[in-house]
């Protein structure tokens, strides 16, 4: 771990290579999945399985892409000292920052308020509009406080998190594979009786899937903020984000196959609690399955609130170092080791933002945003891959990696303007503007406080 003064508090290397794969995982594993595999069905039926496939192989680019910088350089500013270390335009990688931590704060806000109203359902609370911000405000500051205790109590909430939320997904292959081969899995809606079964399947489908999937795969990138944190990172990192990825393809093609082996896609399809159905067909003995599976969607929802805290409050500290946010968000509490003054203001953001409303039409510009960081984060990694004297790490995949991975991303940003142009949902039309909303006023905010000599690198 590397620190400009050695006499003051720093981040400490405590996480190992499989706490760093549980940290991937429980980021890509939320419930979002729950309610994708029903529009996947609509799209593709029985061969949605080749859009989580496609999906892994294009995310995976930019995961090879991660796993080689987290390795190469071990800070917690994550992608906006990259874009800094690459392309040495402090404009930029304030910009990148900026995009990074919405995506966890809008995440975080979101994630609070469907925590209460999960509970709401199932306790039947009868809540007003008010009550139930200031209960995710409440949410919150549980979160912060963890976060504030420490790396090590927030790493060990996460992984029983992801074993909780991984365990509803296991349980449905569990019980649903006794049902697999029982149909072709090349059907799909496209099918022509003079073609046969898969005569509906083009490129051009499974990419459409694809770009649907793909948001399943994203969290992989927060790991690159607590890289710092992590022993041997060279090693470690690589192995963490890889890990996790394989994993949750793993887990979301057997899923999909499940699925459609227990309920009909068409059926999947339409319906508002697809895994659910899926789940009461397959194991009809289990008579309280809905309440277990709300509980489930709690623990998914509050790790992924957690982990976007968590990465939150490292890349602060990050840009703080970096020269880009002001000094005292470098702060590190003695005794806990913790980034406080970060968590601290992080927690007072998040809260604005649950008073205010309108976070719905933040969280659909994030995704947005989310592949502008990949595709400048690949384009940092093909200039410090070709640049002499930088260090190498313990995994360098070839310079065609991160070309096609930026190549990738930037494809998926033109799909996802085109279809949030043409969507009937107003807070999907809006969001691209909401993007260049949230750029400009970076570009106000970099105006404004003026960060003087930027660093590419820390020692």
């Amino acid at each position: 771990m590397s620190e400009n003064n050695t006499s003051k508090p720093a981040l400490i290397q405590t996480i190992g290579g499989w706490q760093i794969m549980f940290y991937g995982l429980g980021s890509m594993l939320g419930a979002g999945i729950y309610a994708l595999i029903g529009k996947a069905a609509g799209g593709l039926g029985n061969a949605m399985w080749l859009a989580f496939l496609m999906a892994m192989i294009g995310a995976m680019l930019t995961g090879l892409s991660y796993a080689c910088v987290g390795g190469r350089y071990a800070q917690a500013g994550g992608a906006a000292y990259v874009t800094q270390r690459g392309l040495r335009k402090p404009l930029l990688s304030y910009i990148i920052g900026i995009a990074v931590m919405m995506s966890g704060l809008t995440s975080m806000a979101t994630g609070s308020q469907a925590i209460i109203g999960q509970l709401k359902e199932l306790l039947g609370w009868s809540l007003d509009d008010t009550t139930l911000k200031f209960m995710s405000i409440g949410v919150v500051f549980l979160v912060g406080c963890i976060i504030y205790r420490g790396i090590r109590e927030s790493m060990w909430l996460n992984i029983l998190c992801t074993v909780i939320e991984a365990a509803g997904l296991l349980f449905i292959i569990a019980v649903g594979v006794r049902y697999w081969g029982s149909v072709n899995y090349l059907e799909s809606p496209g099918d022509t009786v003079a073609g046969g079964v898969g005569s509906g399947i083009t490129l051009a489908l499974i990419m459409q899937g694809a770009v649907l999937t793909f948001y399943s795969f994203i969290g992989f990138e927060d790991i690159l903020n607590v890289s710092e944190e992590v022993k041997n990172p060279s090693k470690n990192v690589p192995f963490g984000l890889i890990g996790a990825m394989l994993a949750a393809t793993c887990i979301y093609m057997a899923v999909a196959i499940t699925a459609v082996s227990v309920v009909p896609w068409q059926e999947l399809a339409k319906s508002e609690a697809p895994l659910m159905e899926v789940a009461r067909r397959a194991a009809p003995w289990f008579t309280g399955i809905k309440p277990v599976f709300a509980c489930i969607t709690i623990f998914a929802i509050a790790n992924t609130a957690l982990l976007n805290y968590l990465m939150g409050s490292r890349l602060l500290y990050g840009m703080s170092r970096q020269g880009l946010l002001p000094a005292i968000l470098a702060s590190v509490h003695a005794k806990r080791q913790s980034p406080h003054i970060a968590v601290v203001v992080l927690f007072f953001i998040v809260s604005f933002l649950i008073l205010s409303g309108g976070v719905k039409q933040l969280a659909e510009s994030t995704v947005l945003l989310l592949l502008i960081v990949f595709t400048v984060v690949n384009i940092s990694l093909v200039v410090l891959k070709r640049r002499p004297g930088e260090p190498r790490g313990g995994f360098e995949p070839p310079l065609l990696v991160p070309i096609l991975g930026a190549i990738v991303c930037a494809l998926l940003i033109a799909v996802r303007v085109q279809s949030a142009l043409m969507s009937a949902d107003k807070a999907q039309q809006t969001a691209p503007l909401i993007a260049g909303g949230i750029v400009l006023i970076s570009v106000l905010l970099y105006a404004v406080l003026k960060p003087k000599n930027p660093v590419a690198k820390i020692d």
